[in-house]
């Protein structure tokens, strides 16, 4: 009876683990087994071909609109008039320029010690932390610049050039440049130590680094509308040394259209584009017609199908 009352224990344990079984396992459906209809597109000939020369006749009108957009002057230049300046062969993507900084000492008070990443410009002689340290930071762009129309000084303003999101989340209220350019060797502008680094947007936009050697950083902005053919004189104070590597500036004054600002690469990669792709429609025509073969009947291509198209 031992025995029997074992054997009947585990026959009830294996049917309640049988009835489990049969409750958990997963209900039918066409999208699980990857039954749903699809469309399957064939890609003939006339299909390929069809389709390059619709994506040419589309791009290049638009890569031509483009660049007249860009390229259009003069022209009225309305409020606001972004001034940028341009540096040419200036790597600030180098991997040992970019680490050169400390984001934990940008952002907070506390971290003001944090000058480990730093290196060279980390701290000065007597071993007092650097604020903000860094390669980055020490090399600050400082030429400037004035404008005039007719003798009137057109006013530049620095509101809102940077990114709000890098003055609330980047770069502390409560940090202040503190032994900053104070080194025997001076790398580029000077900081307002009365001016927390939240608010000093020149250094701002400095500190979002370029990824090409070639790039505009915004300087200020025009608030008031320019006229064509408008002269706008300049008087620039050069203080920047971009000569012993071989770099060039460059001042842009532009303003904003509906493809954004001043910029041939939009339209030349539309204008690219869209030449390929009438020159492979000419190619395959070439050699569709000189070179043609049958076109394999597509119902072989599913594995439940007769070549006829019918279900076995």
């Amino acid at each position: 009876m031992k025995g029997a009352t074992s054997v009947g224990g585990g026959g009830k344990d294996d049917s309640s683990a049988a009835v489990s079984t049969k409750n958990n396992k997963p209900k039918y459906s066409r999208f699980s087994q990857q039954e749903l209809s699809a469309w399957k597109p064939i890609l003939t000939p006339g299909w390929v071909i069809s389709s390059f020369i619709v994506i040419g006749v589309v791009f290049i009108p638009i890569g031509l609109a483009s660049l007249f957009a860009s390229e259009h002057v003069p022209k009225h230049m309305k409020s606001p008039v972004f001034i940028y300046y341009e540096l040419d062969n200036y790597h600030q993507n180098h991997r040992r320029y970019v680490k050169s900084r400390s984001d934990a000492q940008l952002r907070g008070k506390a971290s003001e010690s944090a000058t480990d990443t730093c290196k060279p410009e980390a701290v000065t002689s007597n071993g007092q932390p650097i604020v903000p340290c860094g390669l980055v930071a020490w090399s600050l762009f400082n030429d400037t610049y004035r404008f005039s129309v007719k003798n009137e000084v057109l006013d530049v303003s620095k509101k809102n050039i940077a990114w709000k999101s890098d003055q609330e989340n980047k770069f502390g209220s409560d940090v202040y440049p503190k032994n900053f350019q104070s080194g025997s060797l001076i790398g580029g502008g000077k900081l307002n130590s009365s001016i927390p680094l939240s608010e000093q947007v020149d250094l701002i936009v400095w500190m979002r680094t370029a990824a090409l050697p070639t790039f505009r950083k915004l300087y200020g902005k025009i608030e008031r509308d320019l006229p064509a053919n408008t002269t706008v004189s300049v008087i620039i104070q050069n203080n920047y040394n971009i000569y012993s590597f071989g770099g060039k500036k460059k001042l842009v004054l532009s303003t904003t259209s509906c493809l954004g600002g001043k910029d041939n690469f939009l339209g030349g990669a539309y204008l690219f584009v869209g030449g390929l792709c009438l020159f492979l429609a000419v190619c395959f025509i070439l050699v569709y017609v000189l070179r043609s073969r049958p076109i394999g009947d597509p119902s072989y291509l599913s594995w439940n199908r007769n070549p006829g198209g019918y279900v076995n």
